[in-house]
């Protein structure tokens, strides 16, 4: 039995573990990495089409994204994960593919002029459509058998709509081991979602540590604190424009921004407009109204049984189509502007920030983590101008971050959950986390609280049947390289991705070969011809 780490080692976004158990070989979440590339990430040491299953902690791209890539690379087996995240990935997934589509069609549209290559999406609406046929819908809180020799059970983590750790027992030679995958921990006394609950035993821990370096500090009265952001915004005759992720921090918003309006909050602009400019953000508030009733707290659910819609009020507006969104800015009274990305770096909420920073009575409020390498952490530290569309923006709207509101926990929450274990497990493996992060949250862990801890770099491996390490790496910083191994520049590194897309079709045709042992003598000397005169034909 043998874990290897493949990303979001001393890096906060692209988790992806690969366990090879009990004879199979399964990921444990394949996410798509946000904001600034560090290390260099070690690829899955098997094909697409050799991976027997995915499990999956929950839906944020940083831990799905790349899901789509495996399937169109020959993936054949299924997703589990649970129902709430199954029905967020469907529409995730094909937004984060609708997305690649556009930026390949305009940089396309744009380098045709200047001759450069073509850039090609990292995988299509189509992909996207595909893999979510593979998805398996699971329940909180029950044991599943995988496969002989694999039970896995979802435990709800509180840190987004169906998010859960997931643990895994593991029977090999009459022997029962269990590792635990925490995923990402949520925050405690957040709105709509339940705490975080903890895990009572395990051999193997492979736990977060987002904000493992800190605390989030006491209560904090979210609703007063934005309230008082939005009188101040609106006196002077600003928009309050938040950069939100479209799943979850966004539910969340609304939840107080209902309460701020119900309770009469702000004076003198009692009936302030809210806009939802983000079409994904507004499917997904679907399916919080709809995949509620194993996932909300006490409080939601009791709105809810009375009959009131915990995200919802008069003087809600949802922005669908581009001519909705571009009215938004036409709009001169003071309003709440909610829209994607998260961390600005792509999506509706650049053109919010084009019509917003310049302007000092404005304010551009963050409620989220801000990875490093994108436009929110350059905000976020100061950045006095920054570029938006080709244009330099005057940076002197009011940039404020509100404390507290957090989807993860901070260094005492991630103590108390991974505290809620009976006895010590054999080994505590730190990921999730910027690279000092890691080492501080891993040396707490061990010297505070007692536990065997390491952070792991990508491409590190680890025997789980006899608790070694077989195979140590240290961090190599991320170099972008051209297709023929090269550095290359920022502005060159994206025109690879082609070349990077004929080696997903080499490694899938990889697959359907090493699958092809089933089939007749005659269909596999054809298949082989097939492939040696297409080879002739580019080699020629």
């Amino acid at each position: 039995m043998k874990l290897t780490f493949i990303g979001a080692d001393h890096e906060v976004t692209g988790s992806c573990h690969f366990l090879e158990a009990a004879g199979k070989r399964i990921l444990i979440d394949y996410g798509m990495e946000q904001g600034r590339n560090v290390f260099e990430n070690e690829n899955i040491p098997v094909t697409a089409g050799e991976i027997d299953f995915v499990f999956l902690t929950h839906a944020h791209i940083d831990h799905s994204g790349l899901l789509p890539l495996l399937g169109a690379r020959g993936f054949k087996g299924k997703i589990y994960a649970t129902k709430a995240t199954c029905d967020l990935c469907d529409i995730m997934l094909l937004d984060s593919a609708g997305i690649q589509e556009f930026e390949a069609e305009w940089r396309n549209r744009k380098g045709k002029r200047k001759g450069a290559p073509q850039f090609v999406p990292l995988y299509t609406t189509e992909d996207a459509a595909r893999i979510s046929e593979k998805f398996v819908e699971c329940p909180y809180n029950r044991m599943i058998d995988i496969a002989e020799g694999i039970r896995i059970r979802f435990t709800d983590v509180g840190h987004l709509l169906g998010s859960a750790a997931i643990e895994i027992w593991v029977t090999e030679d009459g022997r029962e081991t269990k590792i635990v995958f925490s995923g990402d921990v949520g925050n405690t006394d957040q709105p709509l979602l339940n705490d975080p609950k903890g895990i009572d035993s395990a051999d193997y821990v492979v736990i977060e540590s987002t904000y493992g370096d800190r605390s989030h500090g006491g209560r904090v009265d979210y609703k007063s604190a934005l309230a008082g952001v939005l009188q101040k915004t609106f006196d002077r005759g600003g928009n309050v424009v938040i950069p939100s992720f479209a799943v979850g921090r966004t539910q969340e918003i609304l939840y107080f921004l209902r309460q701020i309006r119900e309770e009469h909050l702000i004076t003198g602009h009692d009936r302030f407009p809210v806009y939802v400019d983000s079409p994904l953000a507004v499917r997904a508030t679907g399916i919080f109204n709809e995949d509620s009733s194993d996932c909300y707290d006490e409080e939601a659910a009791d709105l809810i049984r009375r009959g009131i819609n915990p995200i919802s009020f008069p003087g809600l507006r949802l922005a669908l189509t581009s001519d909705e969104s571009k009215e938004i800015n036409d709009i001169p009274e003071p309003k709440v502007i909610i829209s994607a990305s998260g961390m600005c770096e792509a999506g509706r909420i650049k053109h919010h920030l084009k019509h917003n920073l310049w302007r000092p009575e404005s304010t551009v409020l963050f409620v989220g983590y801000q990875a490093e390498g994108t436009l929110g952490r350059s905000l976020v530290e100061g950045a006095k101008e920054v570029t938006l569309f080709g244009e330099p923006i005057t940076v002197q709207a009011e940039i404020l971050t509100l404390p507290g509101i957090s989807g993860h926990a901070d260094r005492e929450g991630l103590t108390a959950w991974i505290g809620s274990l009976k006895e010590k497990p054999r080994k505590v493996f730190v990921v999730h986390g910027e690279d000092a992060v890691v080492e501080s949250f891993a040396e707490h862990l061990r010297e505070q609280c007692g536990f065997d801890t390491t952070a792991p770099y990508s491409g590190t491996v680890w025997n789980l049947t006899d608790c070694v390490c077989e195979k140590e790496t240290c961090g190599i910083p991320f170099v972008k390289k051209n297709a023929d191994g090269t550095p290359v520049s920022e502005a060159k590194t994206r025109s690879d991705t082609a070349y990077g897309r004929l080696l997903g079709a080499l490694e899938k045709l990889e697959s359907v070969v090493r699958q092809g042992k089933g089939f007749s003598n005659k269909d596999l000397g054809k298949f082989a011809d097939q492939i040696i005169a297409l080879a002739d034909k580019w080699k020629s």
